[in-house]
């Protein structure tokens, strides 16, 4: 439900900021119950696709960052898989570039939380706190870009990463996971790569990493769609 919203915020043009249709009115569009359209929109509002003003109506967000992300969401479908394929593309592409950057530039403090990251996620994986581990890969991530010393790769990559939880809540209902033991080995050897100061190394384990990541959505959308 809360795609096929994201579907009609698109086919009917609307821009950050923009009024939407009523709770109502989207029920007798989408041939659905004013319950399922509410359920729908408070995953939209969580998300940040979504603003819910009290007695004013829905809206479609319009928050503003450094590179305008709220632009580069009102196009992403989180269910589309091309754009799913596009967002990996561009993931891989800066984050590349930030490891490599945060190997020339991350100062002692700045690897001590990339560190510290990287093992909030192993606890979470071996503890099973789903959140824990998702907080730690947040984090890992957030820190990485910070250590690479460049204001716009930082930006860029917290949006990036907005728009993937998107999809992993919205397209695939929260399956995805399947990667968390091989990804704690690539966060440890992009950290490695950083902290001995090996900007091929760093970019290379962090497109290793990345690549591993989508072979995980492609696998589960195999078995969505083989069921294997």
């Amino acid at each position: 439900m809360a795609e096929q919203i994201l579907r009609l915020i698109a086919e009917l043009e609307l821009r950050p900021g923009d009024r939407m249709p009523t709770e109502n009115e989207l029920a007798a569009r989408m041939g659905t119950s004013r319950t399922m359209v509410r359920e729908a929109v408070k995953i939209l509002s969580a998300i940040g696709r979504v603003r819910a003003h009290k007695g004013r109506g829905l809206y479609v967000s319009d928050d503003e960052g450094m590179l305008g992300e709220s632009r580069w969401g009102g196009f992403f479908l989180p269910a589309d898989l091309d754009h799913v394929y596009m967002l990996f593309e561009f993931r891989r592409i800066q984050e590349t570039a930030a490891s490599r950057l945060a190997a020339a530039n991350a100062t002692p403090a700045e690897l001590r939380a990339i560190e510290a990251a990287a093992e909030t996620c192993r606890h979470g994986h071996l503890t099973g706190q789903t959140s824990m581990f998702d907080r730690g890969d947040d984090d890992f991530h957030a820190g990485i870009a910070a250590a690479s010393h460049n204001q716009f790769l930082v930006a860029a990559v917290r949006e990036a990463r907005r728009l993937q939880r998107q999809s992993n809540i919205i397209g695939m209902s929260g399956a995805i996971g399947g990667h968390a033991e091989g990804a704690l080995e690539e966060h440890a050897a992009i950290y490695r790569a950083i902290r001995d100061g090996d900007p091929d190394a760093a970019a290379h384990a962090a497109g290793v990493h990345l690549d591993n990541t989508l072979e995980d959505y492609r696998r589960e959308i195999q078995r969505r769609l083989f069921g294997r």
